[in-house]
């Protein structure tokens, strides 16, 4: 390979992930460890990664397991702006999360389709508030 070529390659891969570091507001913890930054941070690197290799489509299991209520809130308004520019496919378990940011949702039980709409017609779907949503 051309070394200008890979030099090339090398800094506009170190330009997109500052740009990434900076856009998900990780740019001042840039230079520490993952194993050492709070795993809300973790979470958001996990996505930053999944950006860097500037997909169509963006996967998320589970963005917000394990975060605190804040850490969630701060997880689920990140997802909403990415949303903006790319399309995202959401598993996710924490329905406030979903209802905040989802313009489609799919809900299943036990492998199957129960319903699919916007948040509002799953939030007033009586089979969703018995699965899901603690009763109708």
């Amino acid at each position: 390979m051309n070394p200008l070529i890979h030099h090339r390659r090398l800094k506009e891969a170190e330009s997109t992930v500052e740009r990434i570091l900076k856009r998900l507001n990780l740019d001042s913890i840039a230079s520490e460890p993952a194993g050492s930054i709070s795993h809300g941070e973790q979470r958001v690197l996990e996505i930053g990664i999944a950006l860097a290799t500037n997909p169509e489509i963006l996967l998320l299991d589970e963005p917000t397991s394990g975060m605190s209520a804040k850490e969630a809130n701060e997880m689920a308004m990140l997802i909403k702006e990415i949303a903006k520019e790319k399309t995202v496919i959401l598993v996710e378990h924490n329905m406030d999360v979903v209802m905040r940011i989802a313009d489609k949702i799919t809900v299943f039980d036990k492998g199957k389709i129960l319903a699919e709409g916007s948040p509002k017609s799953i939030s007033e779907n009586k089979k969703v508030q018995e699965v899901y949503l603690g009763g109708a």
